[in-house]
């Protein structure tokens, strides 16, 4: 198994709409052969100190029965069109892909 935690950059005035758009997505994602677990997170208000929020990033959280699931997603049609419809809504995107220790 694979965990994959991708912090997205949005431009704010469109964080609704790439939130929306990808929980409308969230539904084809998870019927993939190999997919755990897709969600997306937003930062909390936890009163730790060392948390450093940040309202312009949101998180995707993935689990994956393997790498070659990961890739066959990232290649799926629906896929292609999530990035066509949200297409200018980010400024980047920081991808960690991790295995247990």
């Amino acid at each position: 198994m694979i965990h994959v935690i991708a912090f997205i950059k949005v431009k704010p005035a469109r964080r609704d709409a790439l939130i929306d758009a990808f929980k409308k997505n969230v539904p084809n994602v998870l019927a993939e052969d190999g997919c755990i677990q897709y969600t997306l997170t937003v930062d909390a208000e936890s009163g730790i100190d060392i948390q450093q929020e940040d309202e312009n990033i949101v998180t995707a959280i993935e689990k994956w029965e393997s790498a070659a699931a990961l890739r066959a997603h990232l290649a799926s049609p629906h896929m292609m069109q999530y990035k066509k419809d949200t297409e200018g809504m980010t400024e980047g995107v920081e991808l960690r892909v991790l295995e247990d220790a």
